[in-house]
């Protein structure tokens, strides 16, 4: 079976002048080879393809693959995301991962926290602000958390993040707002343990494959997983696996989040516990980083005794098993 890979190749961007925040969530090349090599491994022939740019023009010039292994991240738009599974929608080719409609609702943190309250699963309080104005109406109790409300990796979190008067969260968000060009999320500050799910599957077939809970140390300046803490986690943060009473709190609110925003194959979940210590769901990330050394799935994954080639492999199964149950 020949797998295309389409990914964004950091390298690439940041020769071409982007900043190092602007291109965080893509890809370094020992991440494009180390799933490259693991579908070597068990038995795929693999050919790599690169950004949408590179995949339309391979497409136009009549190249087809069995499947596509999808990592791209997309550079513009809310639905950036979004745009590889486009096409090779349009082409008629299966892929690995979730479909546009899962990565459009849940890049736009707001959307997605709509549809899981609507569906009854612990979430923060929130309001999504597009303007000064749309601040004037947050009655919210102060401790607030704010964020862009499209942007992963730790992208636009830092200790300015968390507000604890009217002051700081207009200057804040304003600044978010002019910087990342895209609204801000407003939520109301969960001050309990954070954890990150990891799930395989689809549907009714999807399962956790493990957690992790994330502390930061004490000595850190800032006191959350931002990207600087992201980036540097083997000096700033600790993992460890969490007690099985939480486990299975967690792991039911993080499937029932999986399956009600309906994403594919594999992805992780974020849980952070409420002052009452329930698990409320954080967001989603149905493309996962998926680097084998620094990504959160691979080292949740390990802590809990799963390689990453088996990693690697329970998701090409999911896809594959998928694939054919549509055919």
């Amino acid at each position: 079976m020949k797998i295309g890979l389409t990914y964004d190749l950091k390298t690439t961007y940041l020769q071409q002048g982007y900043s190092h925040e602007e291109v965080a969530e893509f890809d370094a090349e020992e991440t494009i080879a180390g799933i490259e090599n693991s579908l070597n491994e068990l038995g795929y022939q693999t050919e790599r393809i690169g950004n949408i740019i590179e995949l339309a023009n391979a497409l136009v010039s009549g190249k087809r693959w069995d499947m596509v292994f999808n990592i791209a991240e997309g550079l513009h738009g809310i639905g950036r995301e979004a745009q590889v599974p486009a096409l090779l929608d349009a082409f008629r080719i299966p892929y690995v991962f979730s479909d546009p409609m899962a990565l459009s609702l849940t890049l736009h943190k707001g959307m997605a926290k709509h549809i899981i309250k609507g569906h009854g699963i612990p979430t923060a309080a929130f309001a999504v602000v597009k303007s000064e104005k749309d601040l004037e109406s947050i009655q919210m109790p102060f401790p607030l958390f704010i964020k862009p409300v499209a942007e992963g990796t730790g992208k636009g979190i830092s200790q300015k993040s968390l507000v604890t008067n009217r002051q700081d969260l207009v200057q804040n968000a304003l600044e978010l707002l002019q910087k990342f060009g895209q609204p801000v999320l407003v939520e109301e500050f969960l001050p309990g343990r954070e954890f990150t799910v990891g799930i395989i599957g689809t549907g009714a077939e999807a399962f956790p494959c493990g957690m992790m809970e994330v502390l930061v140390h004490g000595k850190e300046e800032e006191q959350i997983y931002s990207l600087h803490n992201k980036e540097n986690y083997e000096s700033t943060v600790a993992y460890s696996l969490p007690e099985k009473a939480m486990v299975d709190l967690c792991y039911e609110v993080a499937l029932n989040s999986w399956n009600t925003l309906e994403c594919r194959d594999g992805g992780r979940v974020d849980l952070k516990l409420d002052k009452n210590g329930v698990p409320n769901f954080i967001e989603v990330n149905p493309l996962a980083g998926l680097n084998p050394v620094h990504s959160d799935l691979p080292i949740l994954c390990r802590l809990n005794g799963i390689s990453y080639n088996e990693l690697i492999g329970m998701i090409m199964q999911s896809a594959l098993k998928r694939i054919m149950i549509q055919k």
